[in-house]
């Protein structure tokens, strides 16, 4: 059982559509709420999934949206910079993502294969950080085994001034430091809580209170002690716990931090 904190919570990146298979996400909304988390994020990993991350937010008090493609989605045809400017601008949207490159999934390609995909991830990529800095919202970053390729483009696109987090973050402190050079924030999730993360925890202890947030990318990658079981939104209190702990800190004092660092970099409402 979750005992609900004094201090409510952000999940700061969820998949609402996913975790619910496209059902109706009451169930994981209210049970969030009785966790302390009354606010969520329903992130987008194509526009489809938008539009019912859209829906949600409408329907759900607390519950904001974001519009955007998954590196490793697989479409027919490109949206543009102006049909994504187009979804993104509904009131409820409070970010451009999740975006970025992943090269994980496509290990065991040809050569030729590997290239063209990430060749078609990287223009994808760049037409997102342009929509963010043309509609003025900030930027939700996937990356995987692609960091240089990520920072890189994330420099030359200008994405410093729209800003975002950088989602689930895993990557050494070196890495961490570029990526708060580059105006973005530092977003962990339940891999914090693994055995085998010594270089997350190092990022996580390490990195400014005013930079951090914390999610679950729920239905994946749950925190213990529920590792094994589908996530949820309810469970990022055991994320925010774990990494309060590591910095010896009260729960409460860290998770208010890391409400107002996600309302401030959102300039969101509390509705």
């Amino acid at each position: 059982m979750i005992l609900r904190n004094t201090i409510m919570l952000v999940d700061s990146h969820c998949h609402l559509d996913l975790a619910t298979r496209g059902g109706d996400p009451t169930t994981l909304v209210e049970d969030a709420g009785r966790a302390g988390v009354e606010y969520l994020m329903s992130v987008a990993t194509d526009l489809s999934s938008a539009r019912n991350a859209i829906r949600y937010a409408h329907e759900f008090d607390g519950v904001f949206a974001t519009v955007g493609v998954h590196p490793n989605a697989k479409l027919a045809l490109e949206p543009t910079v102006e049909e994504i400017v187009e979804l993104a601008g509904n009131d409820k949207v409070l970010a451009i993502g999740e975006t970025g490159l992943d090269t994980y999934r496509n290990k065991g390609e040809t050569e030729a294969d590997l290239a063209a995909n990430l060749a078609v991830q990287k223009t994808r990529f760049r037409r997102h950080i342009q929509a963010a800095r043309r509609i003025g919202k900030p930027l939700v970053i996937h990356c995987r085994d692609a960091r240089e390729d990520t920072l890189r483009i994330l420099e030359e696109e200008g994405a410093t001034e729209a800003g975002g987090i950088m989602h689930c973050f895993v990557e050494d402190w070196d890495t961490a430091r570029r990526v708060l050079d580059l105006n973005f924030h530092l977003s962990f999730s339940g891999i914090v809580t693994y055995k085998n993360a010594a270089i997350v925890k190092e990022s996580a202890r390490k990195a400014p209170l005013e930079r951090i947030l914390v999610e679950t990318d729920s239905p994946y990658l749950t925190p213990v002690p529920h590792r094994g079981k589908p996530n949820r939104p309810a469970y990022v209190y055991h994320v925010a716990a774990y990494i309060a702990e590591l910095r010896g800190m009260d729960v409460d004092t860290f998770s208010q931090a890391t409400t107002e660092n996600f309302f401030r970099l959102f300039n969101a409402r509390l509705c």
